[in-house]
Formats: C-alpha cells, sequence, structure tokens
C-alpha cells in the first residue's frame, strides 16, 4: 500500500494512475505489455519448468478497490481497524479484473502462483486483507472452483510478518497462502490466525517454494527463511492434494 501510496488505500487514491507508472518503469516492464495499457497493475507470466507448466497470476489488489470499512472504537465484536464489508456490490478487483483473471484460470497450467498484496487465506483479524471483503474471498473460491483452476498457491504480504495459512474450501482442495513480510523490518504484535501452520515469523523473513518432481509424483515445498538463511517454518504437500 505504501508503493501505492496511502496507508491501506484503494480505488479513491487520487495519484493511482501517476503510481502506476513509477511502479511499471521501476520494474522495467516493457513498453509494449499489456500491462501498460490497461488500468491497473495486474498481469500474467508463464513458464516451462521440470515439464510443468508454471502460471504466476499478478493481481492488482489496490486500484480498483472499494473503500475499506472502519471500526467503531464501541463496536466489540470485531478488532482492530476493520469490520467486514457487506455491502453486495463492493469488489476487491473491479469487474474487468475478475473478468481477465476467469481467462487465466480457465488457461492451461500445472501450478498457479497468485501474488496478492492482502492476505488471502488467513482468519480475520481486522487489518487489511481480503477478509474485509468477505463475499469477493468466497468469488474468488467459487471462481476456482468453477474454472477447475488446480494448482491454486496464494503469495502475500503487507502485515509485517511471515507466516503459511491453510484454507480449508468444501467441495475443493486447500489453498495456501505464504505470507513474507516484511523483508527489512521485526514485528513482534503477531495476530492470531486459526488458519496457521506452525509459528508466525516476526523477524526478518524471506519466503520460498520449491517444486521437485521424481517419477509420478510431485511435490510442493512452502517455507519461511530468516535472514541466516534457516528455514524457520516449513510445510510439504504433493502436487495432487491441490487438485479437483
Amino acid at each position: 500500500d505504501h508503493d501505492y501510496g496511502e496507508n491501506d488505500s484503494g480505488r479513491h487514491y487520487p495519484f493511482k494512475a501517476e503510481s502506476k507508472e513509477i511502479f511499471m518503469d521501476f520494474w522495467k516492464v516493457p513498453a509494449g505489455s499489456d500491462r501498460r495499457k490497461h488500468e491497473g497493475i495486474y498481469g500474467v507470466e508463464t513458464l516451462q519448468a521440470d515439464g510443468l507448466l508454471v502460471q504466476f497470476i499478478l493481481l492488482d489488489t489496490r486500484t480498483f478497490r472499494d473503500d475499506l470499512i472502519k471500526r467503531d472504537s464501541a463496536d466489540t465484536v470485531y478488532k482492530n481497524d476493520y469490520v467486514p464489508n457487506q455491502i453486495p456490490d463492493s469488489t476487491f478487483l473491479g469487474a474487468a479484473q475478475w473478468e481477465w483473471l476467469e481467462k487465466q484460470l480457465s488457461a492451461e497450467a500445472d501450478i498457479r502462483i497468485i501474488a496478492s498484496s492482502n492476505q488471502f487465506s488467513h482468519a480475520y483479524n481486522g487489518w487489511e486483507s481480503w477478509t474485509n471483503v468477505p463475499h469477493e474471498r468466497q468469488r474468488m473460491i467459487d471462481l476456482i472452483k468453477k474454472t477447475k483452476a488446480n494448482g491454486v498457491i496464494f503469495i502475500s504480504g503487507d502485515v509485517h510478518w511471515g507466516e503459511i495459512s491453510k484454507l480449508q474450501v468444501e467441495g475443493g482442495y486447500p489453498l495456501y497462502d505464504v505470507t513474507s513480510s516484511g523483508i527489512t523490518q521485526t514485528w513482534d504484535v503477531i495476530e492470531p490466525n486459526d488458519n496457521r501452520i506452525g509459528e508466525a515469523v516476526p523477524q526478518n523473513n524471506v519466503g520460498l517454494i520449491e517444486v521437485t518432481t521424481r517419477g509420478d509424483s510431485t511435490q510442493v515445498v512452502l517455507s519461511l527463511y530468516d535472514a541466516t538463511g534457516e528455514v524457520v517454518v516449513e510445510h510439504k504437500a504433493r502436487l495432487a492434494e491441490l487438485a479437483f
């Protein structure tokens, strides 16, 4: 959000067009890229590795997102800054990006890494995330089911600590979310997360997803490393488990 502009800002940020150009130039996105032609910074990249087609879906969770709903200080049901937005037509990604995303999830791929600046699979904690707009989070789950997109794994940041979350999905497969944040600071106030695997990582950390194939079996290893290069949290899953 601070790369975009204001803290926790969304579609009403007045300098979002300027922020996009700075972002595109910094990451040296080619002048002819589709990402420069449409509103927002979302895009997709694919690569072939060891016989697997890997799709990287880069979401824009700010340019089109409606404002979050602040929690009243007298509210004892919810916590921290925000309450879930129950307004039916409020959006996280916007109509054009949702349409584009359905096309990407319908494309052929063995593994799909969905990059979201906000956490997806964690449990609500009152800070900025997909849990602030629960119907849009459910829309993502429903879209993955509709397209029968196998091998989806989320990566995220923003919350100042690292963790791996696992969201159980009825009628689908578990959606993992590897959160790495922050790379340059330590944060001691960790929010509870019923979906967390192992411990949270308050110290400087970086996330890694490793995919290895032996014979007919492909394994996915989700890890968080500290600044010394030591594995702090690790979870293994068979790719076959991330499928319909």
